[in-house]
């Protein structure tokens, strides 16, 4: 004779569960999936736009040939920026070449732009590892603008309110683990 055994009330609200979670973690999975393909796209097309960059900034890898093109060393008074740019604890900018036509006026162009960032090698030589936006907020307000200017889909912020500059960074050419679009990079140090 075979015995049927009977489930004990445990048992069933345990199985039940357990299948609730598994439909929930499929659902979730599926979920994670339809998501990833709409954020592989966006990332694509991200990608796509940072190459751009990079290929349009590639030959700034030489100082000689930024300064040929209209970049200098800092930014005049009152607010000399002409050293390696840095916030201890949180890591650094580098040194900045600047573009000062280019800043003066509200123009943004994502292949041009007004900053270069470079970090200083062991041997001295400098080392470009990102690009930098700038638009003054008082021209870009007086020009009937409400909100911050963007490039690439990202929002511009300022980072020193006495300077006024809405600014954006893309760390194109040396990762930084903080964020492509991070004003900081905890892998650059200053001298």
């Amino acid at each position: 004779m075979h015995r049927i055994r009977v489930p004990r009330r445990a048992e069933v609200s345990r199985t039940r569960r357990s299948r609730a979670g598994m439909a929930l973690a499929g659902a979730l999975a599926l979920a994670a999936l339809a998501g990833s393909s709409v954020a592989s796209a966006d990332s694509e097309s991200g990608q796509a736009e940072l190459a751009e960059v990079r290929a349009a900034t590639a030959q700034f890898h030489r100082i000689e040939v930024a300064e040929k093109a209209g970049h200098q060393l800092g930014w005049k008074a009152p607010f000399l920026i002409n050293g390696c740019v840095a916030k201890p604890g949180t890591g650094a900018m580098g040194y900045h070449w600047f573009n000062h036509e280019a800043i003066e006026d509200i123009a943004l162009d994502p292949l041009r732009p007004e900053g270069l960032v470079y970090e200083s090698l062991p041997n001295g030589r400098m080392h470009l590892v990102a690009v930098e936006w700038i638009v003054p907020a008082a021209e870009w307000h007086a020009a009937g603008n409400d909100g911050p200017p963007t490039v690439m889909g990202q929002e511009m912020g300022i980072l020193n309110p006495a300077l006024g500059w809405y600014i954006l960074h893309a760390w194109v050419w040396k990762p930084n683990p903080a964020g492509m679009f991070e004003n900081w990079n905890p892998d650059v140090s200053c001298p």
